[in-house]
């Protein structure tokens, strides 16, 4: 018998890290239950074919294998395509450049150039109690939804963002996405979140920023037309009533340029 070394421990720990990170993405969506039910089918599969050799309900299970895994890849493109999107994320392995390269500082007034106008145009309009909906990329791209809007493509401004969102404005009703620094496009169509642990107080423009949270690792930011209250949602949780200065850290700890 084979004695159990570091290269098991090693094939356990990264199976297990590979497991948890699918796990975390199909909370984050919505569709855990599905991935318990997947879980459960390989499970007894395991068992059927594998452990006790049972051969027709192992040639079955094993046909349900072959098949299952293209209708996983099709349900889920969007879960698997964030899924490796986080894998590959440049700050999960930035320490290992760091071993070979001199880490730069960050630019602290550059990020805080980019941040508060974005901080101050939510204040405004939580004083104002205008409602909007505001949606800043990471690494997934939002092209798709850039185009559902009308392309703007102009630098971050507070006085621009607080005129989109104006009530009398035509593209206030819809999102506002920001990318590399620069306000994309206004009156964008974003996927609805049917997660019934919201709130039935909040409304479409907190639904919509949930919804995009889970589809891709995006960071929203709504202000309330209600109560004026700012929410933000990101890899699909919603943290509401945020004070500005809370904002304003939560919009630093994430890429805006």
């Amino acid at each position: 018998m084979d004695s159990f070394g570091i290269k098991d421990i090693l094939d356990i720990a990264i199976a297990a890290l590979l497991l948890y990170y699918l796990y975390r993405i199909m909370k984050e969506s919505g569709t855990l239950n599905i991935f318990f039910g997947v879980l459960a089918f390989i499970v007894v599969w395991v068992i059927a074919s594998q452990i006790m050799e049972m051969k027709l309900i192992g040639t079955i299970l094993d046909k349900f294998m072959s098949i299952g895994l293209l209708i996983i890849v099709v349900l889920f493109q969007d879960q698997i395509k964030r899924f490796l999107v986080e894998l590959g994320d440049h700050k999960r392995w930035r320490f290992l450049s760091n071993l070979f390269h001199h880490a730069k500082r960050t630019d602290a007034e550059t990020a805080r150039q980019a941040v508060m106008p974005i901080v101050y145009a939510c204040m405004n309009l939580s004083k104002t109690k205008t409602g909007a909906l505001i949606v800043i990329e990471q690494q997934i791209s939002l092209e798709s939804y850039e185009k559902s809007g009308d392309i703007i493509d102009a630098l971050i401004n507070t006085r621009l963002i607080e005129n989109i969102f104006f009530k009398n404005s035509p593209l206030h009703d819809g999102a506002l996405i920001i990318a590399h620094g620069h306000i994309k496009s206004a009156g964008c169509i974003l996927p609805v979140s049917h997660d019934r642990n919201v709130p039935r107080s909040l409304g479409l423009r907190h639904r919509s920023a949930l919804g995009i949270s889970q589809a891709t690792d995006a960071f929203a930011i709504v202000v309330s037309e209600e109560t004026g209250n700012i929410s933000v949602a990101h890899h699909g949780a919603l943290t509401t009533r945020l004070s500005t200065t809370e904002l304003e850290h939560r919009l630093s700890q994430i890429s805006i340029n």
